[in-house]
């Protein structure tokens, strides 16, 4: 990413977290009995982290990631359930700002926080780059989700 530091223009990667909550929701089991949703968000959350870990991503370094936030629940008017979230805060460094999208699109992305640079400086070409990314990654995104709601 290009950045201003006493007038001088030079590539620095962008250092940010990145919260992501994910979702669990009760399964009942007649005999055995369910998981809660808390239980299950919790095991959605070490499975996501899992592949992050292990899984590298093209221009991420991931610094740190941290899941000592407590896992919450919420009433859905629509379901008329409780759903509980688990959070996980992300540090990484990214080379590029197109590298993150993959991240801030998620249904489970909640907020970014950009530590460095204060300032960013993007050439047209860029910023026609981020939003053609920007628009892929929603088309992958909305693929997924109306596989996910066809198939239920």
């Amino acid at each position: 990413m290009k950045v201003k530091i006493n007038d001088e223009i030079i590539n620095r990667p962008l250092h940010l977290k990145i919260r992501l909550d994910y979702k669990g929701e009760p399964q009942n089991r007649f005999f055995f009995g369910g998981k809660t949703g808390e239980k299950v968000a919790e095991e959605i959350r070490e499975q996501k982290v899992a592949l992050m870990r292990n899984v590298p991503f093209q221009g991420i370094t991931i610094n740190d990631i941290d899941m000592s936030v407590e896992t919450y629940s919420i009433f859905d008017e629509i379901s008329g359930e409780e759903i509980a979230y688990a959070p996980v805060i992300v540090e990484l460094m990214a080379d590029d700002i197109e590298d993150i999208i993959r991240f801030i699109v998620k249904e489970e992305f909640r907020k970014i926080e950009i530590i460095e640079p204060q300032e960013i400086i993007m050439a047209k070409q860029d910023l026609e780059r981020l939003i053609f990314k920007i628009n892929e990654e929603m088309r992958v995104f909305r693929a997924s989700l109306e596989k996910k709601y066809i198939n239920k």
